[in-house]
């Protein structure tokens, strides 16, 4: 029965990475249709982003409310209808009025699927779900461009999607008996911390919201303007370019994989320690030598040492902060990387379009020492809270 829901929840993290990668994927076709411009994209991205960060907030009261199972099924059921409204998509207004449920609904299934593998399953299984996660963002595209290419159709990319996501609400619906195999009361744990203390002051909270802010803000910003740097700063070809952003993406995917079979032999903090200095090594690849194989090498450097970071940190939450305090501080985590992702690659690259793309290995070098620092300094209060237990 464990084996059947991690199963389920794995399926369910696809199905999350799906839509996630779409609108990318159709815009161009879309603003065609619509007679749209091309920044269009950037509010009906920001309206998901906005209801993302709301409902990770609010995440854990309704955990506690509805309990992890009934909260996905109602996210879940969230984003189907919101895919199924843009499948009908026939103007701008339209489409950003669907995105807000597809926020809320994304933002709220993430933080308690994430939550309730860092409870009750092991740090092999939070990088496969992550994993899992990226397969979805991968296919998401994939399937749009096919869509499009027999059928000029968008409407029909986002029809498939929707009914993937109703199969799923159905499947979670019949797998409701399954997840009262796990407590979630956090009683079976020694209270670390007082459940009524307000989260944001709990000992330690506000490092590790800073890490997962500068992690989400440094991955974000590596995709997002790594090709640019590698053409316009290292004189890389932007077909070559383009493809190694592919690669970096995907070697974040294929790092969660494979960091799911050495979970067993390293702990979570040495895990993301040895991500944060393969990061470091390929920032001083892009930005000392120019050699655009080196350069290309350094960018996929930089994403294999994202790949432990983010599942890691996530695993870690039940043993910061209590597993009584876990979903509340979950969410709070999650909304912070939301924030992080959404806000700082347009802010830097105003910055850089100033001052000169050069500067984006010098920014992923001090996101990554801001979030060493955050890191490092939760790992001592957690060191000296079990010492001292």
């Amino acid at each position: 029965m464990t084996t059947l829901l991690i199963i389920i929840i794995y399926i369910a993290f696809i199905s999350l990475g799906l839509p996630d990668s779409m609108l990318g994927a159709a815009w161009p076709t879309i603003r065609v249709e619509l007679s749209l411009p091309v920044a269009g994209a950037g509010l009906i991205s920001m309206i998901i982003s906005g209801g993302t960060i709301v409902s990770s907030m609010a995440s854990g009261k309704f955990i506690s409310k509805l309990g992890t199972a009934k909260l996905t099924l109602i996210s879940v059921f969230m984003t189907a209808i919101a895919l199924l409204g843009f499948s009908f998509g026939k103007n701008y207004l339209w489409l950003c009025m669907m995105a807000i449920p597809l926020g809320l609904g994304a933002g709220a299934v993430d933080a308690a699927l994430n939550n309730f593998v860092a409870l009750h399953f092991s740090a092999r299984h939070m990088n496969w779900l992550h994993c899992f996660w990226g397969i979805g963002a991968t296919l998401g595209p994939v399937i749009m461009s096919v869509v499009i290419s027999q059928s000029g159709l968008w409407q029909k990319g986002y029809l498939i999607v929707a009914i993937i996501q109703i199969s799923l609400v159905i499947i979670l619906l019949i797998s409701l008996p399954l997840w009262k195999l796990f407590r979630e009361d956090g009683q079976e744990d020694t209270i670390l911390e007082d459940n009524n203390q307000p989260i944001l002051r709990l000992q330690g909270i506000r490092p590790a919201l800073l890490g997962f802010f500068c992690y989400c803000a440094l991955e974000s910003t590596a995709g997002l303007w790594g090709a640019s740097y590698l053409v316009q700063a290292k004189g890389i070809a932007a077909d070559i370019a383009a493809g190694w952003i592919s690669v970096y993406y995907l070697g974040i995917t294929i790092g969660r994989f494979l960091n799911g079979f050495i979970t067993a032999k390293f702990s979570n903090p040495v895990l993301i320690r040895n991500g944060q200095l393969i990061i470091g090594i390929g920032a001083i690849l892009l930005l000392v030598f120019n050699q655009p194989f080196i350069n290309l090498v350094g960018l996929v450097f930089i994403g294999m040492g994202c790949a432990p970071i983010y599942p890691s940190m996530l695993h870690e939450t039940p043993v910061r902060f209590g597993k009584n305090n876990s979903s509340k501080v979950m969410g709070l985590q999650m909304a912070f990387a939301y924030m992080g992702a959404t806000f700082m690659p347009p802010i830097l690259g105003l910055i850089m379009d100033k001052v000169g793309i050069q500067l984006y290995p010098v920014f992923i070098f001090v996101l990554l020492i801001i979030m060493v620092i955050g890191s490092e300094k939760i790992n001592k209060i957690v060191a000296s809270r079990m010492q001292s237990g």
